[in-house]
């Protein structure tokens, strides 16, 4: 098939590519020239493994092109995949504005198309437009009207969300779960299961529905993720305030077929592009259609809650003032491993803490300087490598729970700081270890140990 990706994001990359890989010819377009000049040498604007080396092989296959021609990118597609940016404000509210500007381009380019009286087969039978962008139920039937306010010919409608993960984005699209297709008739139905076919030879299913129902499993995916985040995270609290320990509740509540042990891990609460943006969109939603969404306003409230929480563990081991000329190092900047994805990263929340209180910060994460460094600049010391900052630090704060940091050398960390301080906001090491080895340990929802 032929294929344009509208924007050249996290989604619109990874799906173009991963299409392309396939044997489609896929165009993806983007109004950022650096951006296309880049992806044209080469050059991929995000870091996710395995990544770059798929552009490459399909760019150079020329199945994969890269441009900000719109005329070249929408003309002869079949299928037309939107996957621009959607930012949402502190309410939760989507602006949908590159949405619809991108849906009158692509009106204006059905219009000027050969249709009806000219093309090959596959482009009579007329453009697929499908929203892969993360947008709010209702969205398509807006992007249906912008369309249809530039042209008058036939095109059809599609929803398509995406279920990918940062750091194993690749083997999600390419082994999914399920793929969900939201569609208007049975034709644009049998079009998308064409496309996903190939993908799901490992028996998983592609979901057909009614837009609006597409629409919506998007957030009601996120927003159940989001609420396993904050329900362990709140058990934590009171593990805390009991003496009891998190790690043993675990064991003991996950062994449930039930429940499971997915996404049901203690620590600083989730960060990202999707859960804190989805959990949000479905509490404006509510609010916009009168159905209040209280459940998942606490998922927000508790997850917000867990960083201040957590940064009160410092300034009480510090006390009052404390943290005042204090040099801490930090490991892990991005919300999660795998990724430099530094979007509502709790690292980003604590760091900034600490700067407020007039502590220096020097950070290491193996891939996100430079997504940090757009946040908050040369107010952080970055570190190219994990030891050397900690090298006079006064304690060791960790963010992201990337493998590195998981066995490290505890004689070098204990050598290198001024004092045998680690507070472990993702629960990396066992309380019991971190008192033999003398330091000073807090965790979450775990009895701190203190050195000596």
């Amino acid at each position: 098939m032929r294929i344009t990706m509208v924007g050249t994001g996290y989604v619109g990359l990874v799906t173009g590519t991963c299409f392309a890989n396939i044997g489609n010819e896929v165009t993806c377009l983007d109004v950022d020239e650096t951006k296309i000049e880049k992806l044209n040498n080469g050059i991929s604007p995000i870091y996710e493994p395995g990544l770059d080396e798929l552009i490459a092989k399909n760019h150079k296959a020329g199945r994969l092109k890269f441009t900000t021609d719109k005329t070249e990118a929408y003309t002869h597609a079949e299928m037309i995949f939107i996957c621009v940016g959607t930012p949402s404000d502190a309410n939760g509210h989507a602006d949908l504005k590159y949405v619809l500007a991108a849906s009158e381009d692509i009106g204006r380019a059905i219009e000027n198309a050969p249709g009806a009286t000219g093309g090959d087969e596959r482009e009579r039978r007329g453009k697929v437009i499908v929203v892969k962008s993360t947008v709010p139920v209702g969205t398509n039937a807006k992007v249906r009207a912008a369309i249809a306010s530039q042209t008058k010919k036939p095109f059809f409608m599609g929803s398509n969300p995406e279920f990918l993960k940062e750091g194993a984005a690749i083997n999600d699209f390419n082994k999914p779960d399920r793929v969900v297709v939201g569609v208007a008739d049975e034709g644009t139905g049998g079009r998308m299961r064409e496309l996903y076919e190939p993908f799901v030879r490992n028996g998983h299913p592609i979901f057909v529905m009614d837009i609006p129902s597409a629409e919506m499993v998007k957030y009601a995916a996120n927003a159940m993720l989001a609420t396993k985040i904050s329900f362990i995270n709140e058990i934590a609290g009171l593990c805390e305030a009991y003496g009891s320990d998190v790690d043993e509740v675990w064991r003991g509540m996950t062994s449930d077929n039930r429940i499971g042990n997915k996404f049901l891990y203690p620590g600083l609460g989730y960060g990202g592009s999707c859960f804190p943006k989805d959990t949000l969109a479905c509490v404006s939603m509510g609010s916009e259609s009168g159905t209040p969404t209280p459940l998942l306003k606490a998922v927000h409230d508790v997850n917000q809650a867990q960083r201040p929480a957590f940064y009160k563990k410092m300034t009480d081991h510090f006390g009052p003032g404390g943290l005042k000329g204090k040099k801490i190092a930090v490991w892990g900047i991005a919300f999660k491993p795998g990724t430099d994805d530094v979007r509502e990263a709790p690292a980003i929340t604590l760091m900034q803490n600490l700067l407020a209180d007039g502590a220096t910060v020097v950070a290491h994460d193996p891939v996100a300087h430079e997504t940090a460094h757009q946040i908050v600049g040369d107010t952080i010391g970055y570190s190219e490598k994990m030891y050397p900052t900690l090298e006079g630090a006064d304690a060791l704060l960790i963010c992201t729970e990337w493998p590195e940091f998981k066995q490290p050398n505890f004689d070098k960390i204990k050598d290198l700081l001024n004092a045998p301080v680690i507070f472990d906001g993702r629960n990396l090491y066992r309380p019991e270890a971190m008192e033999a080895e003398g330091f000073t340990y807090v965790s979450v929802g775990r009895s701190p140990v203190k050195a000596g």
